[in-house]
């Protein structure tokens, strides 16, 4: 669901309008339609917000991978919404503290939920009278779309980090990681950066669960996907840039392991890319990113 823009705000504009042209009053006193009409903005706002997460949440839980896949569309369009303003997300933020329209626990319940947790492992259903309740296991379009959801609700709002880490968000991802196909391991990079950002916990789960050297090995391989050993070039990138100089952080030998895993020279290279762009914007910082990620790629010794 996108927001869209409320039909009486174009009264407020026509107001604006006839107060600037109003020459008679050197110190207009704020107008009661502008009021009104900044406080139906607030109750939309809110009453679309509330409803898009309700909705979208509503299919999330479902027992059917179709309609959860629908739910996180909606959800993930939604997100996308909410980013086009300030207003919009704190409002979101203030919707995370209620339980009941957190997205964060849904998609560990549910979409992200562990294969092996979801096989049927007790057949004494099938001799018994009373049905047995059975979840359809996730799609590789469900968790690649549900991460992506947990991209975006790490990055709107901090709390999702500590929320995630309840679910040992890291080593949930870290298995899709190791296990899932490109398309899922693509976007759980991108997750496992936006989960780890200014949070000292997830990073120390990270550590814990040999992260760099699974993304080493990813790298290194000729055999896995070029647009994936890209990505992780890009992780490392990432990843460096955000932890570099930071003595009392988790993750403060992570040179020395990318030193150890890739070699002196792509090291040195990562470490070099990782201290300038700051000055970029947007979208030079992301082509500055995939060039450097591509000659992290060409400096590494595949023999």
């Amino acid at each position: 669901m996108y927001l869209k823009k409320a039909f009486w705000s174009e009264i407020k504009t026509l107001d604006n309008i006839h107060r600037s042209n109003d020459k008679s009053s050197e110190t207009p006193s704020p107008s009661p339609v502008t009021d009104l009409v900044s406080s139906l903005e607030d109750q939309r706002l809110y009453r679309e917000v509330t409803l898009a997460l309700r909705t979208g949440l509503r299919n999330a839980r479902s027992d059917f991978s179709f309609l959860r896949l629908h739910g996180l569309r909606n959800i993930l369009k939604f997100l996308r919404s909410v980013a086009a303003s300030d207003s919009t997300i704190s409002l979101f933020c203030h919707t995370q503290s209620i339980p009941a329209l957190q997205v964060v626990p849904v998609l560990f319940q549910h979409s992200l939920q562990d294969f092996e947790d979801q096989i049927v492992s007790n057949l004494d259903h099938i001799f018994s009278v009373e049905p047995m309740k059975i979840k359809s296991h996730s799609t590789d379009a469900e968790v690649s779309l549900a991460l992506r959801v947990l991209e975006g609700c790490c990055l709107l709002h901090r709390e999702s980090m500590v929320l995630a880490n309840q679910f040992k968000a890291v080593q949930v991802l870290m298995n899709i990681l190791a296990t899932r196909g490109v398309l899922e391991q693509g976007a759980c990079l991108d997750a496992l950066i936006s989960i780890m950002l200014d949070s000292s916990i997830n990073q120390m789960d990270f550590e814990e669960c040999n992260g760099i050297e699974e993304v080493a090995l990813l790298i290194r391989d000729k055999q896995v996907d070029e647009n994936l050993r890209m990505k992780c070039g890009e992780f490392l990138l990432l990843l460096i840039g955000h932890v570099n100089g930071r003595e009392g952080s988790p993750m403060a030998g992570i040179h020395d392991d990318i030193r150890r895993l890739l070699g002196e020279k792509s090291a040195s290279l990562i470490w070099a890319a990782s201290q300038f762009g700051s000055t970029l914007d947007a979208d030079q910082r992301l082509i500055a990113l995939h060039i450097q990620a591509r000659r992290v790629l060409e400096s590494l010794d595949l023999y």
